[in-house]
């Protein structure tokens, strides 16, 4: 079942989308399976048996699984206002600038007709919004950046990009924590691991986080990617 709260990425949409998540994450009801937040809405997995025993046995009566979750989840949001929110974590990502780390960094100066050294200085001095984790196990779709640095995808996607390879793609900006085929423009590397699967949660980084970049000399990066390993 998708909760859709809007049709645009907007701040306010998305303190709803992290107020149900958030919730459903700790009242989870029976027949629950799991929650996936995105820009605009929630898409809520569950058990459709199991969603249909708990009812009767607790009603006495049949009703449809899909009845029953739309009646719970219209429950839920008509009382969001009690759910409790987090609050955002503020992660730091380090981040080696161009060179091998970022081979499209002077496309994205030229693009906006500014230096390297500008669109490093602009990148790293924004806080960015972890809107959702999509694409790729821990990729984030990181809001907040600034528009002069804004360029297009390439015209022809990598069929291999580098895990922790930092990119821009429109307005977005995010983070490959797995090599795969892309087509962002890549201005620089983390040595930081994105995703983690041996962990739970396996993502380094969660909707709502607060990521800041910050600049790294190659001899930094090494030695950070070396204390990864």
């Amino acid at each position: 079942m998708v909760v859709r709260f809007g049709n645009c990425i907007d701040s306010g949409i998305h303190q709803k989308v992290q107020m149900i998540t958030n919730y459903l994450e700790n009242h989870a009801f029976p027949g629950f399976i799991e929650c996936v937040p995105a820009y605009t809405n929630v898409t809520v997995y569950y058990h459709p048996y199991l969603i249909y025993e708990s009812y009767r046995k607790t009603n006495n009566q049949s009703l449809s699984p899909f009845l029953i979750v739309k009646s719970r989840m219209e429950e839920i949001i008509n009382h969001l206002e009690e759910a409790e929110m987090t609050t955002n974590r503020k992660m730091e990502i380090p981040v080696c600038y161009g060179g091998e780390y970022g081979p499209d960094l002077e496309f994205v100066a030229r693009y906006n007709n500014l230096t390297v050294d500008q669109v490093i200085a602009l990148h790293s001095s924004g806080e960015y919004f972890v809107h959702m984790i999509g694409f790729a196990p821990g990729f984030p779709f990181l809001g907040g950046m600034s528009e002069k640095i804004a360029t297009p995808r390439r015209s022809t996607p990598r069929q291999l990009i580098p895990a922790g390879s930092v990119g821009i793609a429109g307005v977005q900006t995010g983070v490959y924590p797995i090599a795969t085929p892309g087509g962002w423009q890549l201005i620089g590397k983390t040595p930081l691991q994105l995703f983690l699967p041996n962990k739970n949660p396996p993502s380094l980084l969660q909707a709502g986080d607060i990521v800041k970049f910050f600049p790294i000399s190659e001899e930094e990066f090494l030695f950070q990617k070396e204390e990864e390993a």
